[in-house]
C-alpha cells in the first residue's frame, strides 16, 4: 500500500470513530478491514480500494475508488440504511488532513442497498471517490 493510501486509510477511519452518532449507531467504534467473525449487530467493512495516478504537467496525485459496506442482522436494514447515511455525511465534500498528501475532494458516488440471503443480513455500500495530491517537501 502506498502512503497516500495508508494516509486516507487511516484519516476516514479517525473520522468515523470519532463521531459520537455514528459510534452509537453501531455499537462501539466497529469499522473493520475485514468482516469479522461471529460479530452480530451493526458494523462498517472498508472493502475494495483502488487507486489510479491523476498527476498532472506540475503535481503527483492519485485518484481512489473505495468501498466501504455496512452490515446489519436480519432485519436492521434500516439501522444500516441510517448508518451509511451518517458515513456519507461525515466523509462527502469535506476537508480532511492527511499525512504528506492534500485531499482533493472526496465524496460518495454510489450507494447501493442489498440484502444477503446467504448471511442472513442486509448490507448497504458506499462506493467513495477521492482525489490525493503529494505535497512538495519542505
Amino acid at each position: 500500500m502506498k502512503p497516500s493510501h495508508i494516509a486516507l486509510r487511516e484519516t476516514i477511519v479517525s473520522r468515523l470513530t470519532g463521531d459520537a452518532d455514528l459510534v452509537a449507531r453501531l455499537g462501539g467504534a466497529r469499522i473493520f478491514d475485514e468482516t469479522p467473525r461471529g460479530l452480530d449487530g451493526l458494523y462498517c467493512v472498508i472493502g475494495s480500494w483502488k487507486a489510479r495516478d491523476w498527476s498532472t504537467g506540475t503535481d503527483r496525485g492519485e485518484e481512489h475508488d473505495i468501498t466501504l459496506t455496512v452490515w446489519a442482522r436480519a432485519g436492521g436494514a434500516r439501522s444500516a440504511l441510517e448508518s451509511a447515511g451518517r458515513i456519507d455525511a461525515l466523509l462527502s465534500e469535506i476537508s480532511l488532513p492527511l499525512d504528506g498528501h492534500r485531499l482533493v475532494n472526496l465524496r460518495t458516488v454510489e450507494t447501493e442497498a442489498r440484502r444477503d440471503e446467504r448471511a442472513d443480513r442486509s448490507r448497504v455500500t458506499l462506493r467513495l471517490r477521492a482525489v490525493t495530491e503529494r505535497l512538495p517537501a519542505p
